[in-house]
């Protein structure tokens, strides 16, 4: 390859790393601000959910493993609910802590909470299993064992149920630790990115996931997939698939709020962030050949928006190498990548990133108030998350393509941030 074609392949590559999260930011915006004109804009305020022609039996399932210092507060958060006939299982997942005897001490006072307790550590997915098999209810609502579910946030979830076509709906995840820099700039990606994006996706027909801290499934669907899978690093993820490849519809509701932990340290947040990348590309190298069926053929924008940006991370990676070592060991002209430095494309993409934000917060506030507050911090946004993804996306391939076929996901008690009061 001579040097011009060298340096034509060069420009491409660096102009799609840089016009490719122009593009799909602007996407999102799109599709986020269709879904709002089209969708939210109708519905009531979040303290007046839609009224119901029926209550259907609703089961909130809690999967718990060494959740003993929050155990208690999100039982009582659920058991505040507004929703009527709300039965609550809690699964002790193999806890090394007090969790067990904390849920235990929980029975006598709510006579609708139901304790199970697994003597080893299986894994969410099998917790969620379990008690998904112990209960008749005809939609089945999980949260996590340290979140505080909105008393009517289960209203909002089990309103969409009436259409016979729904098979899971998906809440809005509201972070709560917001004691340092990390955590407040994940105030704003879970409006920018989680939000925005779900909203986008749900545009044009498929959303990549359910949030597996919140979300509500219709007993029925999760039979006909054959509920969730035990060896899939995220759960949620894979349960989102092979619901949609079944042709059943997976909504997003804004107003279904859930108050959860997030790492606020640098480790704590790679191990999560690593987690969630070599789950979502261990279902893709399970889905791909299924999806190349014209059936699944609405499955194919979710698929190549993933596929895409998993190239645009190793691309994005090359860059980064290709400048350092031009700097260290002087690369020839067509290779070489003469600065990192942001110019007038820096300016576009971090002016694009933070419209993106202010759009995803502007649309969030409505059922979060004086979200727009930490709007000031997302100028760190784009350096910190994006070098977050990159990494972790070209980490999680090969980790996926490597990791065993039916090997059991157990889980492991993550960092859970600094919370207001110290704990």
């Amino acid at each position: 390859m001579d040097a011009t074609t060298l340096q034509a392949w060069g420009e491409t590559i660096i102009a799609f790393v840089f016009y490719y999260p122009l593009f799909m930011a602007y996407l999102w915006m799109a599709g986020g601000l269709f879904y709002w004109f089209h969708y939210e804009r109708r519905t009531s305020r979040p303290s007046e959910p839609p009224a119901l022609a029926r209550h259907p039996t609703v089961a909130v399932i809690v999967p718990c493993h060494n959740e003993g210092d929050h155990a208690v507060e999100t039982i009582e958060w659920l058991m505040s609910s507004k929703y009527p006939t709300l039965e609550v299982i809690a699964v002790n997942d193999g806890s090394t802590d007090d969790t067990g005897a904390v849920l235990d001490g929980l029975v006598g006072e709510y006579p609708n909470l139901r304790v199970v307790h697994l003597a080893r550590n299986q894994g969410k997915a099998a917790a969620l299993n379990t008690a998904a098999m112990l209960t008749d209810a005809e939609i089945l609502v999980c949260i996590d064992g340290d979140a505080l579910l909105d008393p009517h946030a289960v209203h909002w979830l089990v309103w969409h149920f009436a259409s016979p076509r729904v098979g899971a709906v998906t809440g809005n995840p509201r972070v709560r630790t917001r004691s340092s820099l990390l955590g407040r700039l994940q105030v704003g990606e879970f409006s920018s990115t989680i939000g925005l994006i779900k909203r986008a996706q749900r545009t044009y027909g498929r959303v990549f996931t359910v949030s597996g801290v919140v979300s509500a499934f219709r007993r029925s669907a999760l039979h006909d997939v054959g509920y969730w899978s035990t060896d899939m690093l995220t759960e949620d993820v894979d349960v989102s698939w092979k619901l949609q490849t079944r042709h059943w519809d997976v909504r997003f509701e804004p107003h279904a709020l859930c108050w959860i932990l997030m790492p606020e340290t640098l480790r704590g947040l790679w191990k999560q962030r690593l987690r969630w990348a070599t789950g979502g590309m261990q279902v893709l190298l399970k889905n791909w050949r299924p999806l190349q069926s014209w059936r699944m053929r609405r499955m194919w924008p979710v698929f190549v928006e993933y596929t895409t940006s998993a190239i645009w991370a190793y691309l994005m990676m090359g860059v980064m190498l290709l400048w350092f070592f031009g700097t260290v060991l002087g690369l020839p002209v067509p290779i070489r990548v003469p600065t990192l430095l942001p110019k007038w494309t820096g300016i576009v993409i971090g002016t694009t990133c933070l419209l993106q934000v202010g759009l995803g917060m502007a649309l969030d506030s409505r059922v979060e108030k004086r979200l727009l507050r930490y709007y000031f911090w997302m100028i760190w946004y784009p350096l910190a998350f994006w070098m977050i993804s990159v990494f972790t996306t070209v980490v999680s391939v090969p980790k996926a393509v490597l990791r065993s076929t039916g090997k059991r996901a157990r889980w492991k008690s993550p960092d859970r941030g600094i919370l207001p009061d110290g704990r």
